[in-house]
């Protein structure tokens, strides 16, 4: 396939920080393009189909895990979009920061008609790591769903939230970013460093969805949850904190997710064209990798670059 556009992903950075060895890195895994040429076993895309991959392109397809159509969870562990080791010739796989990719058919999806191909871009990781939560816990209308940054993942979790039917509330550091919330269709905003706003939503959610990727304490996002309420962790690197006793109170759940499967993942794509959801992107030419980066390094970015390396047509 021929990329045209690809998102920057936080997780692109930290690559980079890690990076040692002779190999070369190439980053990038939640990009769009078009197929350019296909093998002899293609059956389902052809030349000139738009496509979208994401951060997962292969997986040994036989374990409990991939018939379940949890490829993201493959007990062999899934083929990695770059740093990976292919599966048929074992090289190093290299990303979408690129002009072209090769990937085999069932982890190319076709990309809705209708989607911007810069704004769907990111929907490959920051949106399937938000979605596939999002239906885990059946969030739909008569949800009160909290929302716990309004960063890459944040802003998404919002506008799919919203969508799904829920009543979205935005906890943010940041008292700017109220109004924001509210255009991304949250319903209302707590400003989590105001005394006495975080404290007035105790038991006030069924679900809250933590994006923020510094390091928090948990406890004040577990005591805003009802009876049976779960806090589900995406963002947070690093070793979170909690009191037990938070978890004992109300019978709350701590849980994670990452990424998506294959079905999962089509899903998701269709219900974004269905609702017109892409993400919010500046796009910057491929020549500008680097301020992309060091922009996404201070946090100086709404809310997600994707950067476009071909012109389509």
């Amino acid at each position: 396939m021929t990329v045209t556009h690809c998102g920057v992903c936080h997780s692109d950075l930290d690559a980079i920080r890690g990076h040692q060895g002779p190999a070369p890195l190439v980053p990038g895994h939640e990009f769009v393009g078009i197929v350019r040429a296909i093998g002899a076993s293609v059956s389902q895309l052809a030349p000139g189909d738009r496509v979208a991959v994401g951060n997962i392109v292969d997986s040994c397809g036989d374990c409990d895990m991939c018939v379940a159509g949890q490829e993201n969870y493959c007990r062999e562990f899934p083929t990695l979009t770059y740093g990976g080791t292919d599966r048929h010739d074992r090289t190093t796989t290299q990303g979408g920061y690129a002009t072209e990719y090769v990937v085999r058919e069932r982890f190319a999806y076709a990309l809705p008609d209708g989607l911007d191909p810069a704004g769907a871009a990111p929907l490959m990781c920051a949106g399937v790591t938000v979605w596939e939560p999002l239906r885990r816990w059946d969030v739909g209308a008569g949800t009160a769903v909290g929302v716990v940054g309004l960063g890459g993942l944040g802003h998404l979790a919002v506008k799919l939230a919203a969508a799904l039917g829920a009543e979205v509330t935005v906890f943010t550091t940041t008292a700017a970013k109220a109004d924001e919330a509210m255009r991304l269709g949250a319903s209302r905003a707590v400003v989590s460093t105001r005394p006495g706003e975080l404290a007035a939503e105790r038991g006030g959610h069924d679900f809250i969805l933590d994006t923020a990727s510094g390091q928090h304490d948990l406890d004040p996002y577990l005591d805003a949850l009802r009876l049976d309420g779960t806090l589900c962790i995406v963002g947070m690197s690093g070793q979170p904190t909690f009191d037990p006793l938070a978890l004992l109170i109300g019978r709350k759940s701590l849980a994670s997710a990452g990424s998506g499967g294959v079905p999962g993942t089509r899903e998701m794509l269709d219900f974004c064209a269905e609702h017109g959801i892409t993400a919010d992107v500046e796009v910057l030419p491929l020549t500008e990798v680097n301020t992309a980066l060091d922009r996404l390094r201070r946090n100086d970015v709404r809310y997600r670059f994707t950067l476009a390396v071909q012109e389509t047509g």
